[in-house]
């Protein structure tokens, strides 16, 4: 019999512009040894975020930027294969930030136990996971959405997106979802209850989004930057909020270029004029005081049906690149996970 072999994908080369295939190496290497108080974690499922694409530009941001020949990061479940610490016995499901490998090594304190019991264990990357709670704080600390409220979400039908309409109307606000494609805009609609939708690459986008919104916006969750945030400004009420969780329609664009027209003075001038308040956010900054009201929460409005999810999942390691790539250009449908082992 073959021993087992440890993979791990890493930074091939620095894309300037839309990542290829070429851009990362999967390589075959030795399985790590636990040593005394430590475990050895299998990858079961990997997390494909939009900020991996951030932090492989090179550019000093909230965190180090991934280095050519380092190992890709990502969130991942993991179970307990061999065991050195007492507190984390073999078998054990635990949250890691492992990276794009089959096999990783831990001393436990960056651990969380996961409890398949409760949900299975995909939702601590997702729902249940860093995704549902960038959701869940972004609108808890800026957005505070009010009943009869309007708050509208980009990338509605994806991982963040979708949790932030859904949390919106369990707290009595009109959701509206901007997403594109008839299967995406049904689901928004239909199956997590958005109030309304919208479809960013329709010509009659912002008249789309004018009928759904009526009496304004009050609460803009921003996830995708670009043409969206340019048709979603005017509709912004006096005093709207806007937490700033992503801006994936540029995370490809060419490190240090412009991105076309200077337009940050008339958003400036609207930023004033409507006394609006824009606050970028990273989930991390609210997680030691709120993660488990989160999980009280989230986990009660799951087990109600007020809170849905789907996710969408590819298998093996080496799906890994291009479900980023595809994740990138919105060909996701839910939170993207890569199944690794057998769970």
């Amino acid at each position: 019999m073959n021993p087992i072999q440890n993979q791990q994908i890493v930074l091939a080369a620095r894309p300037d512009a839309d990542l290829q295939l070429t851009d990362f190496r999967l390589e075959e290497v030795d399985m790590p040894v636990p040593g005394a108080g430590e475990v050895l974690l299998e990858t079961i499922y990997l997390s494909i975020d939009p900020y991996m694409r951030w932090w492989i530009r090179g550019e000093k941001s909230y965190n180090d930027p991934i280095e050519i020949g380092q190992v890709m990061v990502g969130g991942t479940v993991s179970r307990v294969r061999q065991s050195r610490h007492p507190e984390w016995p073999v078998g054990t499901w635990v949250l890691a930030f492992s990276g794009w490998r089959r096999f990783a090594v831990s001393d436990g304190s960056d651990l969380r136990r996961i409890d398949p019991d409760i949900a299975p264990p995909s939702t601590a990357l997702g729902v249940l996971g860093m995704t549902g709670f960038t959701a869940y704080s972004g609108l808890r600390n800026i957005g505070r959405p009010k009943a009869g409220e309007t708050v509208v979400v980009a990338g509605a039908s994806g991982a963040v997106g979708s949790a932030v309409g859904q949390i919106a109307r369990i707290h009595g606000a009109r959701a509206v979802g901007i997403t594109t494609g008839a299967e995406k805009l049904a689901y928004v609609r239909d199956e997590l209850g958005f109030d309304a939708v919208a479809d960013y690459k329709a010509p009659d986008f912002a008249a789309q989004l004018a009928k759904a919104s009526p009496n304004g916006i009050d609460v803009y969750f921003e996830n995708v930057g670009g043409k969206v945030w340019d048709t979603v400004l005017p509709r912004l009420n006096m005093f709207a909020r806007v937490p700033v969780c992503g801006l994936i329609s540029q995370y490809n664009a060419r490190t240090g270029g412009t991105g076309g027209d200077d337009r940050l003075p008339n958003a400036m001038a609207l930023i004033m004029g409507k006394s609006l308040t824009l606050r970028g956010f990273i989930q991390t900054e609210f997680a030691a005081t709120q993660m488990d009201d989160f999980l009280r929460d989230a986990g009660q409005w799951i087990a109600d049906g007020k809170l849905r999810y789907r996710e969408h999942v590819v298998h093996g390691l080496d799906a890994a690149p291009q479900a980023l790539i595809g994740l990138l250009k919105g060909q996701n449908f839910g939170k993207t996970l890569v199944q690794v082992g057998e769970p």
